[in-house]
């Protein structure tokens, strides 16, 4: 089986031209089989029935010249005025009388037949005398006394008038469809010439040569081909411009924490102290964690980028993903010694948006707050909230810190990518990502996000505005 499929792949295909011409010659060829031979053989039945007229009508001529002399019946012609009544330049033509009780009258007495019985005055009939394939006519005549008379007649003029019919019919229509199929070739080769410069353009291409294929399509099909084909390119593209960014953010980015560890690793190596070695190997652990962490937030950042052409919203429990998330996240945050709470979590309520994509915009958020948003005061612990409310046909989703926020200008700022809040410089531990991770998960979720003062004392409030489902009820929040 497997050796088949081997066999099958490796049979050259045929051409797109050739297939569509055989498609569409073939059923015309056979149609045209198929009328030729009704044409004949209705050719060949009213041929049939004009000379059968004819030979009953030489009959006819025949049993006029039949007359009683006495009380027997004669035929009046001789053998010679008989050939010229039933003459015939092409065929020859018999003929035979007799009694109805089978006496001979005259004419060849073979072709009188044993058995003259029919359902009319006439019968026609095939017969072959003397080594002649003959067609026959029988007539019945009652008057002036029951006799028979029997003309045959040769079949050459038939079958030749039958060929001519055949070769006037068929010969001009063979001419006509193989006039058809070449102008059918042509125009085919025509139409697909686009396709042709298509394949042309794609194999010149170099690798990195992305840019829109130039056509000139004839018909709606190849523009939309072409159309495909350029948004091929396109998602191509831009996923190449993601790997592109990806490696050299990764190049860049990953530089000064790995020349930091080995700079660690080394003065380790120079100590003798082992108090020194420990302290060295605590840095380089936390040195790694860093750049761990920023590998992380390249790759969902990159992650983010090219999920934009394929992803699909649909209606999400909010309350129960962050419900789920939180008691996750739980450990993390008594680790830290964050105080993490939720409020509007106790009635159903739906968002537009995907799963995967709403808990790496919350995960990161709560990443953002847990890592930033520790208060300055000496003995206040670290709080973060997540709010979800409804609000018109839409739905926010906040997080909120108790720590030292920002101002407007630096809520602006700290939204593009690599730039750092304050806290963050200050404690020389971020890399400017999470942020800006955030914001492009909220735009594939075709929200709007905003930074800003928390409503209750110092800190900041991260708000994400997502929009509701459409089936959702907008009295209770849940979907039907």
């Amino acid at each position: 089986m497997t050796e088949g499929g081997g066999a099958d792949r490796a049979r050259p295909l045929p051409s797109l031209r050739r297939r569509v011409l055989w498609r569409v010659m073939g059923p015309l060829a056979l149609t045209w089989l198929l009328g030729s031979a009704l044409t004949v053989t209705v050719a060949a039945v009213y041929t049939r029935k004009a000379f059968d007229r004819s030979l009953l009508d030489d009959a006819y001529a025949v049993a006029a010249n039949v007359e009683l002399r006495g009380s027997r019946l004669a035929f009046a012609l001789s053998a010679h005025q008989a050939a010229q009544v039933l003459f015939d330049h092409g065929e020859t033509v018999l003929f035979a009388v007799a009694a109805a009780d089978g006496d001979y009258i005259a004419g060849q007495r073979g072709l009188v037949p044993e058995s003259a019985a029919g359902a009319g005055p006439w019968t026609f009939g095939d017969r072959e005398f003397e080594h002649l394939a003959l067609r026959t006519v029988t007539l019945q005549r009652a008057l002036p006394r029951p006799f028979m008379v029997v003309v045959a007649q040769t079949t050459r003029s038939r079958s030749r008038l039958v060929g001519q019919l055949l070769l006037a019919s068929v010969v001009p229509q063979a001419v006509l469809l193989l006039l058809l199929g070449l102008w059918l070739r042509r125009s085919i080769r025509r139409e697909l010439e686009p396709l042709t410069r298509l394949e042309q353009a794609l194999e010149q291409r170099d690798t990195n040569d992305l840019a829109p294929v130039q056509m000139t399509p004839r018909t709606r099909d190849i523009a939309h081909l072409a159309d495909a084909v350029n948004a091929l390119m396109a998602r191509v593209e831009a996923g190449v411009q993601v790997q592109r960014e990806f490696a050299g953010n990764v190049a860049h980015e990953l530089r000064t924490p790995l020349a930091g560890i080995r700079s660690l690793a080394e003065y380790g190596l120079a100590q003798r102290d082992a108090a020194v070695w420990q302290q060295q190997l605590r840095r380089i652990v936390a040195s790694e964690a860093r750049a761990s962490h920023l590998v992380d937030q390249l790759l969902a950042l990159a992650l983010a980028d090219e999920a934009g052409a394929s992803l699909q919203l649909g209606p999400v429990a909010l309350d129960v993903l962050v419900r789920d998330l939180l008691l996750r996240t739980l450990p993390h945050a008594d680790a830290r010694g964050v105080d993490l709470g939720a409020a509007g979590l106790e009635r159903p309520l739906f968002a537009l948006g995907s799963p995967a994509l709403l808990e790496g915009l919350l995960s990161n958020l709560l990443d953002n707050a847990f890592r930033y948003g520790r208060p300055a005061q000496a003995g206040v612990a670290p709080r973060v909230t997540v709010t979800a409310e409804a609000q018109g046909a839409e739905v926010c989703l906040s997080v909120t810190d108790n720590g030292p926020g920002m101002d407007a200008e630096e809520c602006e700022r700290v939204l593009a990518r690599w730039e750092q809040g304050a806290a963050a410089l200050q404690q020389r531990g971020g890399t400017g990502l999470g942020l800006a991770i955030a914001v492009r998960y909220v735009a594939l979720l075709g929200g709007r996000m905003a930074l800003g003062a928390a409503p209750e004392g110092p800190g900041l409030r991260a708000s994400v505005w997502l929009l509701r489902p459409p089936m959702q009820d907008p009295v209770t929040g849940a979907a039907p």
